[in-house]
């Protein structure tokens, strides 16, 4: 069995531009593999003067000059579902830590669109949704000529390869995942797709596809990020080395094992309504969250109604005012400060003239990002089939 398995991965190696042919964006599964491999675009489809679709992306023959190990930037690969609107946390959990780290890794952006139907979805929603997290993407700051954006259907490879990690995938592992647990439960075995099973070997996929060496995790998805590691690992055991080297592989490990990037704030932005749970596009209550496209009147109706405490000041870190922590470290993360200089602005306040202070930042925040979005959406992505990459021009 495990030298059948292993066996198609020599097979995708030695093909020589062996692709899979349904690839819109032409992605070679076997040179995905190659950490050496630098992942560029082909010319771009003019679909504008100022827009431009990139529809495919190869992946170049190692140079033959050598490179100095200091000298290679670390790769980074991300996503985000394109399922209900994005959020204040989904932005300063994820997205705006990529500004940063486009600057300084070899980063990889796409839109998870393959795991949002994973639950009951519908077509033209997600297809409308899939243009408005691009547009939110680049509004937010996303820098075409610095990282790779995409959307993850359109590379099949991610489903090629999903495939044969899950022949290497220990039922147990997937058994144990905590989220499967909660939504299984809740929704019952009858209304619950497989998918919602399998979708962390998907995950895994989204990573190891690319020889990732960080992904930026919240604490809630380090459980699928270890399932990644120890797949990688497992992989590694079971087909690498001598093992891949007598089947006409180059030998060596498989697949880089990632490690997880937490980012010290805004890993974790906090319902409006409850500061013990994560403010998600799933809770049922729209009070919970700020929407990044919500209009000015209602965040700021938003953050007068959410909850707080009687406590007088405000401070961070009291695990008796979880509600302090998270408005403060939003507060901190829409206007840059530091904490020091939010703790000596605000340790006095007390909610009544801390919330106009908080709703003006993140309406001062949001409204570039808002209007961005405006015109990306009317003028360009909704008039043009997105077919892999988007791009503005420099």
């Amino acid at each position: 069995m495990g030298r059948s398995i292993f066996s198609h991965f020599p097979i995708l190696s030695n093909a020589s531009q062996r692709s899979i042919s349904s690839l819109p964006c032409g992605v070679h599964l076997s040179k995905c593999l190659s950490r050496t491999g630098a992942i560029h675009a082909r010319p771009r489809q003019l679909i504008s003067e100022k827009f431009r679709c990139l529809c495919s992306v190869s992946v170049s023959e190692p140079s033959t000059s050598v490179t100095s190990s200091s000298s290679v930037k670390k790769r980074i690969v991300s996503g985000v579902q394109p399922t209900g609107s994005l959020h204040l946390g989904n932005y300063l959990g994820a997205i705006k830590n990529w500004i940063d780290l486009q600057n300084t890794y070899e980063t990889l952006f796409f839109i998870v669109d393959l795991h949002a139907i994973t639950l009951p979805y519908d077509t033209q929603q997600l297809s409308k949704a899939t243009k408005d997290t691009a547009a939110l993407y680049l509004a937010c700051g996303v820098d075409t000529s610095k990282a790779s954006v995409f959307v993850q259907s359109h590379v099949r490879a991610h489903v090629e390869l999903m495939w044969l990690l899950s022949s290497a995938t220990p039922i147990g592992w997937l058994n144990k995942m905590i989220q499967f647990k909660e939504k299984s439960l809740k929704a019952g075995d009858e209304n619950v797709g497989v998918a919602l099973l399998t979708y962390p070997v998907l995950m895994a996929s989204d990573i190891l596809l690319y020889q990732s060496d960080l992904v930026p995790v919240g604490e809630d998805q380090k459980q699928h990020l270890e399932l990644t590691r120890d797949l990688a690992k497992r992989v590694n055991d079971l087909y690498g080395g001598r093992k891949w080297k007598k089947l006409g592989g180059r030998g060596s490990a498989i697949f880089k094992v990632p490690e997880p990037m937490i980012p010290p704030t805004g890993a974790r932005v906090m319902s409006l309504t409850d500061g013990l749970s994560k403010m998600s596009k799933s809770a049922p209550s729209d009070q919970s969250r700020i929407n990044l496209l919500d209009p000015k009147d209602v965040i700021k109706n938003k953050i007068k109604r959410c909850k707080t405490d009687s406590f007088s000041g405000l401070e961070f870190d009291n695990p008796e005012r979880p509600e302090s922590n998270n408005l403060l470290s939003i507060y901190q993360l829409v206007t840059g400060k530091t904490k020091q200089e939010v703790v000596a602005e605000c340790q006095d306040m007390n909610w009544g003239s801390f919330k106009p202070l908080l709703t003006d930042a993140l309406i001062d925040h949001l409204h570039p990002i808002q209007v961005t979005v405006t015109h990306l959406i009317s003028h360009f992505l909704h008039n043009t089939q997105i077919n892999g990459f988007v791009s503005l021009p420099k």
